[in-house]
């Protein structure tokens, strides 16, 4: 895959999670996302180090905001699932939500797609159903295939644009890489239960039934359901996509500590 081809896919594992997220599970009907607020810096794994506090040198050719629909374009295809519009902000926005308790769809930097999230019944409870991490792996193939170094020199050309939009968002005087790392960091320590987790539909008070009950679910173990965002995404994809993810994810940490903004 050249450089052309990846155009903006700097943390295509980040972005695979933005785009599993809204296939529509958990959603709270009725309840509005929360204003951002502070988050507190995940962890490195033990074998990872922190990342260096250095102030790189202003991107050779930045990247245009005008120009960033046609990248994506010139990427993709001229497709209907990626959102072009006001795209850098929507990337920041989920990025940084996927460290937090709620990813709202309104940021989502990708369309809702077809399918629903599917259970079974197994020893009288209710899990994720075997079948159901067969819904994503088209997009794990398309993540895995990028190339991670030429991925992040990309990435410095757009840093520009996606530092002031995470600027704008409501972080004045915080760096957007370092908010990046740190959600890719807390991808990596993603725990890792007994598959297949068990699920619980969400009660839902009053007399109008649901109409989509698949919406509704939440971990039943409580250690689970208080996960950020991100990783109960990696948890609901399957055990072999989320080893799949990671080692994109563990990729793109290298070459993101090794060539591009560290602010």
């Amino acid at each position: 895959m050249t450089g052309r081809r990846i155009v903006l896919m700097v943390a295509a594992a980040v972005a695979a999670l933005a785009f599993l997220w809204q296939t529509g599970w958990l959603e709270r009907p009725g309840k509005q996302a929360p204003a951002p607020v502070a988050a507190v810096p995940a962890q490195p794994p033990a074998s990872q180090p922190a990342l260096p506090p250095l102030e790189p040198a202003a991107p050779a050719s930045p990247l245009a905001a005008a120009n960033v629909a046609g990248a994506l374009t010139e990427l993709f295809g001229r497709t209907a699932l990626v959102v072009t519009d006001d795209f850098p902000r929507r990337f920041v926005a989920t990025v940084d939500n996927l460290g937090r308790a709620h990813a709202p769809p309104l940021m989502w930097p990708v369309a809702p797609t077809a399918g629903r999230f599917i259970v079974q019944e197994a020893d009288g409870s209710t899990v994720i159903a075997a079948d159901n991490g067969a819904r994503y792996t088209p997009f794990v193939l398309l993540a895995e295939g990028v190339d991670a170094a030429a991925a992040v020199k990309l990435y410095e050309r757009m840093y520009p644009l996606l530092q002031g939009a995470y600027r704008d968002l409501g972080f004045p005087g915080k760096s957007f890489h370092r908010r990046m790392v740190e959600v890719v960091d807390l991808l990596l320590a993603t725990p890792q239960p007994s598959y297949p987790p068990r699920v619980q539909l969400v009660e839902v008070k009053g007399t109008v039934s649901s109409e989509r009950p698949w919406v509704r679910y939440e971990y039943a173990d409580p250690a689970l359901e208080v996960l950020p965002a991100g990783q109960k995404v990696l948890l609901r994809v399957g055990p072999e996509n989320q080893k799949r993810l990671k080692a994109k994810l563990a990729q793109l940490r290298a070459e993101l500590l090794r060539g591009a903004p560290s602010r």
